[in-house]
């Protein structure tokens, strides 16, 4: 409850200040928009930045180990193998 309270009058006071401040307010916004719009750009641009290396990285390592799928399947078909294998050696361990 007393949250409640210590919330609706900060409201109050925000919503006082803000009406009483607005000139001030304005002068602030206009200042801090093209700051924030220079951070977060330069943010955008490193983040595409890095996920172009990473396109190009990952195309260069398919092109030098043929398809990324057939390294998958020939890995799952090496584990069904030895799956395989183990089956088989845990039926001949419990027959004995």
């Amino acid at each position: 409850m007393k949250i409640l309270i210590g919330g609706l009058i900060a409201l109050v006071a925000g919503l006082v200040g803000l009406i009483l401040f607005w000139k001030q307010f304005l002068i602030i916004l206009a200042g801090g928009i093209p700051l924030l719009l220079l951070l977060f750009g330069g943010l955008a641009t490193y983040l595409g930045l890095e996920e172009v290396k990473d396109k190009l990285s990952s195309a260069k390592e398919t092109g030098k180990n043929g398809s990324v799928g057939e390294d998958y399947k020939k890995e799952i078909e090496r584990l069904k193998a030895e799956i395989e294998e183990l089956k088989k050696s845990k039926e001949t361990s419990s027959q004995a």
